[in-house]
């Protein structure tokens, strides 16, 4: 009889070929592959973030400091750039489009938080997603977790937006994806022109969303800017 263990390591290892399955369809993030466990890449940061802060001339002896490097390390690992770590993919659940819904599904005013990979300032603000059913429908909050996991991950918002659309795309089996991402950029706003208004849009249409004048209109009506200040 299988033990526990097993049981939970072969579902692990068939979890993981699966996401792996599912991102070789997705076009890729400039990653190289790496050996180290989440617990040697948070020892090796706070190493190198704290000599980053005595450069500055920062006191690390101080109580409000000291354990700042830690901090750091474990928010990249662990929260902010978890979307480079293929075992946080999110589980996806598709199932058969049994009721024929054949318009558009659309989901607004998605949070989206991730990391310009330029400056490493955040990038924060809303998507859109749509799609129209063909044989497959999903789970909507799985379309949350779709672009909470991408965002996840230093990156520019272009391909933040094609990176959202190839996964629908793949997972559900048809063309007709269409994703708006609406957002402020840190790197924009704290350093060079410090402008704190200005928003970035970017869209990717594809199937009847990019073909259709009126598939197109109606999803592009879903987009109005949300960005609340």
């Amino acid at each position: 009889m299988e033990s526990k263990k097993h049981k939970a390591e072969k579902l692990m290892k068939d979890t993981i070929e699966q996401s792996l399955d599912i991102l070789s369809k997705v076009r890729p993030s400039p990653i190289v592959a790496t050996t180290m466990n989440a617990e040697q890449k948070i020892e090796k940061i706070e190493m190198h973030f704290a000599e980053i802060m005595k450069t500055l001339g920062l006191d690390l002896k101080d109580d409000s400091l000291r354990d700042t490097p830690g901090r750091i390390a474990k928010m990249y690992v662990n929260e902010v750039f978890s979307g480079l770590d293929v075992k946080n993919f999110p589980k996806i659940t598709v199932i058969d489009n049994s009721m024929e819904y054949d318009q558009m599904v659309c989901v607004q005013d998605i949070e989206v938080i991730s990391m310009c990979e330029h400056h490493f300032q955040p990038i924060d603000g809303f998507a859109t997603v749509a799609y129209i059913p063909n044989k497959k429908v999903i789970g909507l909050s799985k379309l949350n977790r779709i672009v909470e996991f991408f965002g996840r991950r230093p990156q520019v918002q272009e391909r933040l937006t094609k990176q959202v659309t190839d996964c629908m795309q793949y997972l559900l089996g048809t063309e007709d994806v269409a994703v708006h991402i609406n957002a402020k950029h840190y790197c924009v706003i704290a350093r060079g022109i410090q402008d704190t208004h200005s928003t970035t849009t970017t869209s990717d249409l594809r199937g009847a969303f990019k073909m259709r004048p009126e598939t197109r209109t109606e999803f592009l009506k879903q987009c109005r800017t949300r960005y609340y200040s």
